[in-house]
């Protein structure tokens, strides 16, 4: 079996375990209790409890022009994907019998959100999306000065203000729960427990570090060349230092940092979330 065969396969998989997990999460906890979640699932359900129609319907119906933005911001073959999904969850929401799990309104909030954001965080692990909110700001993002995440908060206070009028504010507080929950655990699903860490460390032990890092920790370096100095009462007075740069995962951030206060206790250390990163000397990392 060909790499881009098992690739796809895998991601057939993942995308259909996604769509499970977002199926359980809406017949077995948010719908049957009025809850919310954000971006285009949001507005899904908001329709579904103020005119009654069928979720399902409702569900590709609202998410069909964000697949057609989709198609141009993106590529074809993410709105394809994307088209099939939406399909596949309203086809599971029709013909599985979802039991109802539990009426408690803080379990459903967090519960509902950490499934939901299981599910869409598979598939966007496969190569899809469930919710095409990010599309859409993503496409007005090339039009206003707002960034992506200004876009999305934007949209889901909408969402959450218009539930609050119609179906009460303890109702839109515990969905707002909820969508927190769920994208905690998409981050969580998408980055895994290898987030990657930037870390910039400055230290007159630089050499020291660097042999640690290298040797000890097999990590790849990046040294800029800088100076330090510049305090305020002998700011003339510098000398020049290796910046050192370095790329860890989350689980691996503590044992740096205790290597580092161990050679210079006076190092400036501070580090950065890495959103992507690939090449040069990454622990490969599963990313379907």
């Amino acid at each position: 079996m060909g790499t881009n065969t098992r690739k796809n396969i895998i991601d057939v998989i993942t995308t259909i375990t996604g769509i499970l997990f977002c199926g359980f999460a809406l017949k077995g906890f948010l719908v049957p209790n009025q809850f919310f979640d954000g971006g285009v699932t949001g507005i899904s359900l908001l329709l579904h409890e103020l005119y009654h129609w069928n979720i399902g319907y409702v569900i590709v119906a609202v998410n069909i022009p964000f697949i057609i933005m989709g198609a141009f911001q993106v590529n074809k073959t993410f709105a394809l994907r994307t088209l099939l999904a939406v399909v596949g969850l309203a086809l599971c929401l029709h013909f599985i019998p979802y039991p109802q799990i539990t009426s408690d309104k803080l379990l459903v909030s967090i519960f509902g959100g950490v499934f939901m954001g299981l599910g869409v965080g598979l598939a966007i692990r496969g190569g899809c999306a469930l919710d095409g909110i990010e599309v859409l700001a993503l496409y007005t993002g090339k039009r206003i000065s707002f960034t992506i995440s200004e876009i999305i908060l934007g949209i889901n206070i909408i969402i959450f203000l218009i539930a609050a009028v119609k179906l009460g504010l303890p109702v839109a507080l515990y969905s707002i729960l909820t969508y927190y929950t769920a994208s905690r655990t998409i981050n969580f699903v998408i980055e895994g427990i290898e987030e990657y860490t930037g870390v910039t460390i400055i230290s007159s032990e630089s050499k020291k570090i660097k042999e640690k890092l290298v040797l000890d920790l097999g990590r790849g370096i990046t040294v800029y060349k800088g100076e330090r100095g510049f305090m305020k009462e002998n700011f003339d007075t510098s000398q020049p230092v290796d910046i050192v740069f370095t790329v860890v995962t989350r689980m691996e951030l503590k044992r740096l940092k205790n290597m580092v206060e161990d050679i210079d206790p006076k190092a400036f250390v501070f580090t950065s979330i890495i959103k992507e990163a690939a090449g040069g000397i990454l622990k490969r990392r599963a990313r379907h």
